[in-house]
């Protein structure tokens, strides 16, 4: 028996519009209107390690690793394993460092591209 872990290099939440449809509740969706600076609460099913010590993308996924492109680059402040109604989940808290405005690469591994 093992212990069932998944490592992520990025923060994948769903679109705003899964809450606003009842799918998601609202921590496990993109926020409509980031702003840099704020920190955000996040929640992802499953018993997930991030990293926090430095920059990582925040992307929006549809589900089965279909993912978006990078939307903002954040730095994950908290990561919290609970289990609720016997199910494992991740909480914590980012905050955003930079929100993109277009799809030009943002990151090279964990590393970031640093842009002019």
């Amino acid at each position: 028996m093992g212990i069932k872990v998944e490592y992520n290099p990025d923060l994948a939440l769903r679109d705003i519009t899964e809450h606003k449809e009842g799918r998601r509740q609202i921590t496990e969706c993109v926020p409509e209107n980031l702003i840099v600076g704020k920190t955000y609460q996040f929640l992802k099913r499953g018993q997930r390690l991030y990293w926090l010590d430095g920059e990582i993308p925040l992307l929006k996924t549809k589900g089965n690793e279909d993912l978006s492109a990078p939307v903002a680059s954040i730095v994950i402040t908290e990561a919290t394993h609970i289990k609720q109604d016997n199910e494992i989940w991740t909480k914590g808290f980012y905050t955003v460092v930079e929100i993109f405005i277009d799809s030009t690469p943002r990151f090279n591994g964990f590393a970031k591209i640093q842009t002019s």
